[in-house]
């Protein structure tokens, strides 16, 4: 079906995304979405008709070219109807009030190119208003349409008369006979008279859905006041307009992160954890932000009083705060920021109790196997059970699956995994200090997790063992292994990741041997401040980061302790290993000699790394997109974090998106040993990392 132009519209060639322009955005399964059985592909193309006219050239005036500065196109579909799908409003044959357009299920790319392209462009905070004013008095049908106010209470059936679009209002009028749908409330003429009347007929454009019409010609109209409810619900912030630094693409700087958020949580992309972290933090910045204006429409700017002083001081606390709650928010809502600066919400969560010791002081020893073999049962005897069992009060308990026995250890019980591919769908919780381990090569004891959760393995135990046990991970949102305090012992294990890797939260410790970590989408070993992490002899590879580590050096922050030896570091996307710390107001740094080894021990004695495949400089330029043999060199001298990342001009790259946040830059390692950080390094080896093997990155 062709779309015809109105008359009074302009022209424009089709703009279809490139696929590299599709690539970056979130692809969003709309079976997650409630509700979501009715949604068909035909409101997609008619989403994409805000987007596209005719692929004709037609002859446009000057006139039409200079009346037409909102980008948005007016488009009429053909009389044969509209491609909206119904939503059904209410129940039985006779329902109370008509149904209206679906319009709630929008693809991500959808509101975007909606919210980029013709309703907010480029506009600043200050003109978000005017620049939507603008858009729907494009869009929206003046006048002579029905549509329902709808409420927490009540769904009336009004007719719209005129538009208030300064204040983002229609004028209205009752359908009589009454129409309604009153929840928990008795709703009569009169009375929806008498409120209309205290409204003076005008009600919120958001709070108006179009009644269904199948000839298709309100469908702008309902697109149109879908967006714009979208963006005061999820989008705008109270805040936003009184941003001191109102000189920025709104767009850009807000719209596009919060947009990507909204979706990411739909499609549980982001830990449980943090989701709650971010709805209170809104909430909290909400109640500041409404405290902090009520006192400041309470003082006089001319006196001198002492209550004024004192409302003053009041108002410069509740000032501080309310830029820490956006600051966190910031943080949250920015991809780059929230995957190197993380949250420490998660570490609040209540973990798994911790059983203790027996009562009757029985150690017991878990078997897991669905079936053996009297050889394998008898090597198992011999080889572990005798000398486990040796002292007399032990017992055995066999198990069909992991995730049960570990339920039913207690502190000091050992579990033995048998060969055989182990499907979990619950996470698996390690609460006291237990063992675990395969009996068999690591590729012989496989722990697949299907279904999704924040975590595969996660770990509390004062001093947990694992060993010979390779996980497979699936669909995990915070990493196949997290160590969330204790102390965790790891050898000869393989993690295979899909999302993220392994976690070391603060004050918990992680002694990782012999380990083969690969296919991590984040950081294949996440390292938090205040915490101990020992790497030895493991292979770190094919992820988007090797090793990040916090090193925040907040004032409630204690610097991470790490141990890095005879690790083979290679093929990650990014950096080897990748340090994120404040920015530093006086950090010199340039290109060494290539000459120069990589690393040096713990004696301060140089120790050589081999490169092979194109070897890297140590010291990388601020961004880089692969190995090069030769570093950019770029002074800071003392100059602030903002200032140098104006002046370089250059912008940190993630994900294949720009991060556009002013206050972000990244720098080049001068050494690792610079940093208090690292315990040992020596023995290390680093190839092919797609940035380099080592860099800062100051925020």
């Amino acid at each position: 079906m062709e779309q015809q132009p109105r008359e009074s519209g302009e022209q424009e060639p089709v703009t279809t995304p490139s696929t590299a322009d599709l690539s970056s955005f979130v692809n969003v399964d709309l079976d997650d979405v409630e509700n979501n059985n009715n949604v068909v592909p035909a409101e997609r193309h008619v989403t994409q008709a805000l987007f596209q006219n005719d692929e004709d050239d037609g002859v446009e005036s000057e006139e039409e070219e200079d009346d037409d500065d909102s980008g948005t196109d007016n488009f009429s579909l053909e009389k044969s109807g509209t491609r909206l799908q119904r939503r059904e409003c209410g129940g039985g044959e006779t329902p109370p009030v008509p149904d209206t357009f679906e319009t709630r299920h929008l693809l991500f790319y959808e509101r975007f190119k909606a919210y980029q392209d013709y309703m907010l462009g480029d506009c600043k905070p200050s003109e978000v208003q005017a620049f939507t004013a603008d858009y729907l008095e494009k869009v929206v049908e003046p006048c002579d349409w029905l549509a329902l106010w709808s409420t927490e209470v009540f769904d009336v059936l009004l007719e719209v008369r005129d538009m208030d679009l300064k204040e983002l209002k229609a004028c209205v009028s009752l359908v009589l006979p009454l129409q309604c749908d009153a929840r928990g409330c008795e709703l009569t003429e009169e009375s929806a008279e008498t409120l209309l009347e205290a409204t003076q007929h005008k009600v919120p454009l958001q709070e108006l859905q179009v009644v269904y019409e199948e000839s298709g010609d309100f469908d702008q109209t309902a697109l149109a006041l879908e967006h714009l409810r979208f963006f005061y619900k999820h989008i705008w912030r109270q805040w936003d307009e009184e941003d001191e630094d109102d000189d920025f693409d709104y767009f850009v700087r807000c719209v596009e992160p919060r947009l990507r958020l909204y979706y990411d949580i739909l499609e549980d992309r982001v830990p449980v954890g943090l989701v709650a972290e971010y709805k209170s933090l809104l909430e909290k910045c909400s109640q500041c932000f409404h405290q902090f204006s009520v006192l400041r429409s309470d003082l006089s700017p001319d006196s001198d009083s002492e209550l004024d002083n004192v409302s003053m001081v009041e108002g410069l606390k509740l000032y501080d705060q309310l830029e820490t709650f956006k600051r966190k928010l910031h943080i949250i809502e920015n991809p780059l920021l929230r995957y190197v600066l993380g949250y420490k919400g998660n570490a609040r969560q209540q973990c798994a109790q911790s059983r203790g010791p027996r009562v009757s002081g029985v150690k017991v020893v878990h078997v897991v196997t669905a079936s053996c073999s009297s050889v394998q049962l008898q090597s198992l005897l011999s080889a572990r059970l005798l000398p486990l069992c040796s002292c007399g009060d032990a017992e055995i308990q066999f198990h069909r699956e992991p995730v049960s026995a570990v339920e039913s250890c207690h502190q000091g019980d050992v579990v033995i995994v048998l060969p055989g591919i182990y499907s979990v769908e619950s996470s698996i919780f390690i609460p006291d200090s237990i063992t675990v381990e395969g009996f068999g090569y690591p590729d012989d004891v496989v722990i697949e997790k299907k279904n999704k959760g924040d975590t595969f393995v996660e770990s509390t135990g004062a001093d947990v063992r694992l060993s010979n046990i390779k996980f497979i991970q699936h669909d995990a949102i915070e990493g196949i292994l997290c160590v969330r305090q204790g102390s965790l012992n790891m050898e000869n294990c393989v993690l295979q990741c899909e999302t993220t890797g392994v976690i070391v939260r603060t004050s918990a410790q992680l002694n990782m041997n012999m380990c083969d970590l690969y296919g991590s989408k984040g950081a294949g070993v996440e390292i938090y401040p205040g915490s101990v992490c020992s790497l030895i002899s493991n292979g770190i590879h094919h992820c988007k980061d090797g090793i990040l580590i916090k090193d925040f050096a907040d004032e409630l922050d204690v610097m991470p302790t790490v141990t890095l030896e005879n690790n083979v570091i290679h093929n990650n996307e990014g950096y080897g290993v990748i340090v994120v710390k404040p920015n530093a107001h006086d950090h010199h740094w340039g290109p060494r000699p290539q000459g120069e080894d990589l690393a040096k021990d713990s004696a301060g004695e140089a120790a050589e790394d081999g490169q092979v495949g194109g070897a890297s400089d140590p010291l990388l330029a601020l961004t880089s997109s692969s190995n090069s043999s030769t570093a950019k060199s770029t002074e800071s001298g003392g100059a602030d974090g903002d200032a140098t990342a104006s002046a370089s001009g250059r912008r940190w790259q993630f994900n294949r998106q720009s991060s556009r946040n002013k206050e972000t830059c990244s720098r080049a390692v001068q050494d690792l040993t610079d940093h208090q950080i690292f315990l040992s390094v020596q023995g290390n080896q680093f190839r092919r990392n797609g940035m380099g093997d080592f860099g800062t990155f100051f925020y």
